[in-house]
């Protein structure tokens, strides 16, 4: 029977608890959220419904500028996590690893229905995740050795991922549009606890 580390506990209490999390607009969990399936499954739900689009006249450049951003890197996230999926080798690296793709792909659908109701300012602040200085980190990914794989992942995720919440953090303090900002809120939280796992940092 393969052992069960605490972070693999910790991923898959936070998966549990992500199930039972309410809509996008609720209060943001006052704990960090290291796979937060809560805060990605109910923003794509709120993305879903009638009348719950972001509502254009309360939406900034900013706003704008951070959804077409964190688009492109959940984008890259994605490409990250699937690049080493199938070669990660601990478990529970395995586990957050999977946990962080269904939550990045979810935020990134609810993302993505959002940014049509932002007008004319979502075309102008369109945003492509090239350029980021990540691509050296994706080849260094795509060429490291089985036995590296783990390690090399553990690195590149937390830079990325830690980017991520630093771009958040910024934008609950400049945004306008209120589930925005608890979208940032969410990312900053759930970004900063997965860097705090994949560095094996308390």
């Amino acid at each position: 029977m393969p052992r069960r580390t605490p972070l693999a506990s910790l991923v898959a209490a936070l998966l549990l608890t992500g199930a039972c999390a309410g809509s996008p607009t609720s209060s943001p969990s006052a704990l960090p959220q290291p796979a937060p399936a809560s805060p990605a499954g109910s923003a794509a739900a709120g993305s879903a419904g009638a009348g719950s689009s972001v509502e254009a006249d309360t939406m900034s450049g900013i706003d704008v500028v951070f959804l077409s951003t964190m688009v492109g890197h959940s984008e890259r996230t994605l490409q990250i996590v699937r690049l080493a999926r199938d070669r990660v080798r601990d478990e529970a690296l395995r586990t957050l690893a999977a946990a962080i793709e269904a939550t990045e792909a979810d935020e990134l659908a609810a993302m993505r229905g959002w940014l049509p109701t932002a007008g004319p300012a979502a075309s102008a602040a369109a945003h492509h995740h090239d350029g980021h200085g990540d691509d050296a980190a994706l080849d260094r990914l795509r060429t490291a050795p089985n036995a590296d794989v783990d390690r090399v992942l553990r690195e590149v995720l937390a830079d990325h991922q830690r980017s991520a919440a630093d771009l958040a953090r910024s934008q609950v303090g400049v945004g306008r549009d209120e589930r925005v900002r608890d979208l940032a809120r969410r990312i900053e939280q759930s970004r900063a606890a997965e860097v705090q796992l994949l560095r094996g940092t308390p």
